[in-house]
């Protein structure tokens, strides 16, 4: 009888144990697959809270009613992060249910991954926004159908915003800009990418009032003008932008974002106003410059890639130069004497 008692011994004490710090390593599908592997890992895995802190429907079918079951279980009260990108089936209907549902809140939620549920309206934004209360980072990228009006949900049931992703929103207007603008002033991060129907005016809201932020996004915006830009200079905390296709931006305005001394990452890649005074000018300003693409821009020359060697050698490790026909090719060895910290570069062929 010694064997069977030692082997329930294990089953019950070492298995679950083994099982609950192998789960901190796992996706969260492995570790709900564990639960059946006995009454013991099933207890010892769900008293884990920190194991149900997550909840991942990623590009899963159903997604709608899984969603229904897993907020309906007492693990999954304190969820933190909820990740429905891609995943199939989501709509409104879901969520109003959610929020009809007795017992049913997110008030721990800091993180709300709804990128390409394309079939989530306005509606839909204002039901699941009413159960987060202390969201801290949105994400809904991709949404076309969305209006101004799940930016006015957002703001009024969202209070502790930082991050928010908008990328392919492309019926936010300037009226959705300035509310973020009037609400967020602690805004961090802001991706606005490809919403097209933005203005300066809209812009210009946030840049002026959310002075904190460290990352903005403004991919495939080609309408703003040096007035946005030369407000960009005032972020001083700004350490990523992405200019792709910014084709109103001048030296002048590069001359003033110039004065974001943190900038790390800068995507000036189809800015085609630009020259070798804007380039030698962010030289000389963003000293810890880690990348820097200038992809497409033909009115820069080996100039701007002298005044970078100086002032940047230590810190570039990605520049791309390709389709810049005013530099002159070099080989691999000439770019590392002038970058000796360069891992990768592009240059025309």
């Amino acid at each position: 009888m010694a064997a069977p008692a030692a082997d329930e011994a294990w089953c019950r004490k070492t298995v679950p144990r083994v099982m609950e710090l192998v789960c901190r390593r796992l996706p969260q599908r492995d570790a709900c697959a564990l639960l059946a592997v006995s009454p013991w890992c099933y207890r010892a895995l769900v008293a884990n809270s920190r194991l149900w802190e997550v909840l991942d429907l990623r590009e899963m079918k159903n997604a709608g009613n899984r969603l229904i079951s897993a907020l309906s279980l007492a693990r999954y009260r304190h969820l933190k992060v909820l990740n429905l990108e891609f995943a199939q089936d989501i709509e409104d209907r879901y969520f109003v249910h959610l929020k009809e549902m007795s017992g049913i809140s997110l008030e721990n939620l800091e993180f709300l991954n709804l990128n390409a549920c394309q079939k989530i309206s306005d509606k839909g934004i204002e039901a699941v926004t009413s159960l987060c209360p202390n969201l801290q980072r949105l994400a809904i990228y991709w949404i076309v159908g969305l209006t101004d009006s799940s930016i006015g949900h957002i703001t009024k049931n969202c209070k502790h915003l930082v991050h928010l992703n908008l990328s392919g929103c492309k019926n936010i207007k300037d009226k959705g800009m300035q509310l973020i603008a009037n609400n967020y002033q602690g805004l961090k991060r802001l991706n606005i990418t490809r919403c097209v129907k933005l203005t300066d005016d809209g812009l210009n809201q946030v840049l002026l009032k959310c002075s904190s932020l460290e990352s903005l996004n403004l991919y495939a915006l080609s309408s703003f003008t040096d007035s946005v830009y030369r407000e960009i200079g005032s972020l001083s905390n700004l350490t990523f932008l992405d200019l792709c296709g910014a084709q109103n931006l001048t030296d002048d305005g590069l001359a003033c974002i110039s004065r974001c001394g943190r900038l790390t990452y800068l995507n000036l890649s189809w800015c085609v106003r630009v020259t070798d005074t804007g380039i030698v000018a962010i030289a000389l300003g963003c000293r810890a410059l880690e990348l820097l693409s200038l992809f497409g821009i033909v009115g820069v020359t080996d100039a701007c890639l002298e005044a970078l060697s100086k002032s940047c050698s230590s810190s570039l490790t990605t520049l791309d130069v390709n389709g810049c026909i005013g530099i002159k090719r070099r080989s691999r060895d000439d770019l590392l004497k002038l970058f000796p910290s360069l891992s990768c570069f592009k240059v025309h062929s």
